[in-house]
């Protein structure tokens, strides 16, 4: 459904600035009737108003693509999805040279060396478990562990490149995938929700009175097969935030998020009565109509392909309603997909 309004280039390259993007408000009135408006997202503040608090991640982008050898088999692209507590890496091999479509048919044991001079990986056991693919296609993740000194991190740094996909028309720097709020290193993909928002943008915004706080989630890979749960990934909010978030609350303003990654940070850290705490760690909560959102009741948000995680997440914030008539309308009015993309804001009558 979406191959053809995927975008395949930054706005910029497109002649056009980031918050110069086209926003879709998908809203419901006090009687439940549902509207929408087509405009572009430099106007988002237009739907907002003072006291409503965006909640947005300052999570950083980090050049999380290498090449590769699986030493006997071949050239792979590798993409590294986080390092774990014990000092061991996440990691996908894909297919070789465009990372098109993972390889499922690695095995424990494999060893992997980095290109340019990079250390050499070994990988250990699936992640998050054997059998993790839905489909039973083989392993997607593995958690992999270095020869010898630890220099990934450093290998990244000098020699990484951003995590892309096929549907590019070409690479483009670091700096293509930071956002204006990006503070803290550790993303292997951007948090691309937030992309739109301009430094002269979140001015005017906190300007008219909304509010903006800071929480953290470093991103996973995107890559996940159809009917892939997100997988655990580092979070943390702030006591300041979470007290924010529970007085903009008391006072009836609406709390909207944008992305799915600061919904998930901050729901992470709500209880079952819907009060918001410090909290830091790993979270492994999934956003969904079977454990829906607890403060989040706006989201700012880009397009998923329909068999997305990430799309659960948008249904349990704005309802199977809204979601279906927003996603109707960007498809008939062509709204580009994916991280370079147009924009949503849902706001569902509470």
């Amino acid at each position: 459904m979406t191959d053809d309004l995927t975008a395949d280039a930054p706005p910029e390259a497109r002649g056009l600035g980031r918050d110069g993007v086209r926003l879709l408000v998908a809203s419901e009135t006090p009687n439940g009737e549902v509207e929408t408006t087509h405009t572009t997202f430099s106007a988002i503040g237009h739907h907002l108003a003072p006291g409503d608090l965006l909640l947005v991640n300052n999570s950083a982008t980090v050049a999380a693509e290498v090449d590769g050898r699986v030493v006997g088999r071949g050239a792979v692209v590798v993409h590294v999805a986080t390092e774990l507590d014990d000092c061991t890496w996440v990691v996908e091999l894909r297919t070789a040279p465009d990372a098109a479509h993972p390889l499922l048919d690695a095995a424990e044991g494999d060893v992997v060396e980095l290109a340019s001079g990079g250390p050499r990986l070994r990988l250990e056991a699936p992640y998050p478990s054997p059998g993790s693919s839905p489909t039973g296609r083989g392993n997607r993740l593995w958690r992999a562990i270095e020869h010898g000194s630890c220099r990934l991190a450093e290998h990244l740094g000098a020699r990484g490149r951003p995590i892309a996909y096929g549907y590019l028309r070409s690479r483009f720097p670091i700096a293509t995938y930071q956002t204006v709020f990006a503070r803290l290193a550790g993303s292997a993909e951007m948090a691309s929700a937030a992309r739109p928002f301009t430094p002269q943008l979140v001015t005017d915004l906190v300007s008219s009175g909304v509010l903006v706080a800071p929480v953290t989630l470093h991103t996973g890979l995107s890559s996940q097969e159809a009917g892939e749960a997100p997988q655990p990934e580092r979070f943390a909010v702030s006591g300041e935030t979470a007290a924010l978030v529970n007085l903009v609350r008391s006072r009836g303003r609406r709390v909207v998020a944008v992305g799915t990654t600061a919904t998930r940070a901050i729901e992470s850290a709500t209880d079952a009565e819907g009060r918001v705490h410090a909290a830091a760690g790993w979270t492994e909560v999934v956003i969904s109509p079977d454990r829906p959102a607890r403060v989040v009741d706006g989201l700012v948000t880009g397009w998923h392909n329909p068999d997305a995680s990430h799309l659960l997440l948008v249904e349990s914030v704005a309802g199977a309603e809204l979601t279906q008539r927003a996603y109707d309308e960007a498809v008939a009015h062509r709204y580009a997909w994916h991280e370079f993309g147009d924009a949503d804001l849902f706001l569902p009558h509470r």
